[in-house]
């Protein structure tokens, strides 16, 4: 599911909401996880996971085309842990 496609689905089950006001409200959701992130954060929703940013240190790497020897700067990745019910729903039987 691409962020459109949430977007369609949460104003179809619930037509009070304008497609406009529902925008909005998905966008302002996934900036804040974003500025929570940024800052070092971590996020939890109870029953899908939890986000978080780990850190990856600098690595000497190797240029796939010319096999020279690159220098990879240190730089954070975001993580993501899924939830027990998560994990339950997805290997149900």
């Amino acid at each position: 599911m691409i962020k459109s496609e949430l977007i369609d689905r949460l104003a179809a089950e619930n037509p009070h909401l304008t497609q406009k006001d529902v925008e909005k409200i998905v966008g302002v959701i996934l900036d804040q996880m974003t500025d929570a992130l940024a800052e070092g954060g971590r996020i939890e929703l109870r029953g899908f996971g939890a986000f978080s940013v780990r850190s990856r240190p600098a690595r000497q790497g190797r240029n796939p085309r010319t096999g020279a020897s690159v220098q990879v700067p240190a730089k954070a990745v975001p993580f993501f842990k899924s939830g027990k019910e998560l994990r339950e729903r997805l290997n149900a039987d």
